[in-house]
């Protein structure tokens, strides 16, 4: 069996009458990506926290292991396996990058060469040579975050726990994350993910767990999680009302929009299923002006299990 970073059994945390955790369970292997979804407010800050000692959990929470260490009988072994990097970023504006990640290693209690050495390949790796002697506070946010992770790395963790790591992030520099999240795991770093954007789930996790009402409302692969909500379609649309009326005739059982001259067939959006509808439309002679396949994606998976209400239905790949 593959060795688990992070083993929790039933995390149990209340703020007064609030119950935020309640009964989590929670298997990460080693060198992936585990990505922990939720609404605002569902507890994804709360188990990160807990898992990276820096709350405990309430009485009642089963063992806990992190990096082969006891949670509660040696919290400093676990301090020394993971590395944290928060919503907010921990980098000081008033020093200079290269300062940071000194200051960084001194914590760490690196030797001053040694902390120099890891400083500049850190510096290189994450391209913030060139800055490295501004103050952080002229950095933008995507330096500054790229800096705040390299920070994190000093110790070498063998687990790192990115807390929304790319909130407020313009799209350029999410993918630049996104490319250091996946160098990380390709090194053999397991990464704890939680995250507002459902796409970098989906780009970045091995498995995904959608946290809701206290309890893991579901957990699997971004593929197996697609697979629970049913609502795949072929959607056809028509310039010839003519041509519409023939198709659904050929098509059989369709929803019809018949202002719009458009038909939508229930559909897995397989290739054979896909298939099955261009060749019955051969057969009859016709073709579609536009075919758009819509499948689920972790958007519907999303909505559908936390109850919240759901996003307009958007094609996700169209064929002409």
């Amino acid at each position: 069996m593959t060795n688990l970073a992070i083993a929790a059994n039933g995390l149990r945390k209340s703020y007064n009458d609030k119950v935020v955790l309640d009964g989590v369970d929670l298997a990460v292997p080693e060198g992936t990506v585990f990505s922990l979804l939720g609404p605002n407010g569902a507890g994804k800050t709360t188990a990160v926290k807990i898992l990276s000692t820096l709350v405990s959990a309430d009485p009642g929470t089963g063992a806990v292991h992190i990096g082969g260490h006891d949670l509660a009988a040696d919290p400093q072994a676990v301090r020394a396996a993971i590395g944290v990097t928060g919503q907010f970023s921990a980098v000081d504006g008033l020093i200079t990058g290269e300062e940071n990640m000194l200051l960084m290693a001194d914590l760490h209690h690196l030797p001053r060469s040694e902390g120099r050495r890891t400083t500049a390949d850190l510096l290189e790796r994450f391209d913030l040579v060139d800055a490295a002697k501004k103050p952080a506070a002229t950095y933008s946010g995507g330096m500054k975050r790229r800096l705040d992770i390299a920070m994190t790395l000093v110790g070498n963790p063998r687990i790192i726990f990115l807390d929304e790591p790319t909130t407020g992030l313009d799209p350029r520099s999410r993918h630049t994350m996104w490319q250091i999240i996946r160098r990380l795991v390709t090194d053999g770093t397991t990464v704890f993910l939680t995250t507002q954007y459902l796409e970098e789930a989906d780009q970045l996790a091995d498995r995904i767990a959608v946290l809701h009402n206290g309890g893991i409302a579901a957990e699997g692969t971004a593929e197996e999680l697609k697979r629970l909500v049913p609502g795949g379609h072929v959607r056809l649309r028509f310039a010839d009302p003519a041509a519409y009326q023939g198709a659904a005739s050929a098509l059989g059982e369709v929803t019809r929009d018949d202002e719009a001259l458009t038909l939508q067939i229930p559909s897995d959006g397989s290739q054979r299923a896909l298939r099955s509808v261009l060749d019955r439309l051969d057969t009859a002679g016709i073709e579609a002006d536009e075919l758009t396949v819509h499948t689920p994606d972790l958007d519907d998976v999303f909505f559908a299990l936390t109850g919240t209400a759901g996003i307009p239905d958007q094609p996700k790949e169209t064929v002409r």
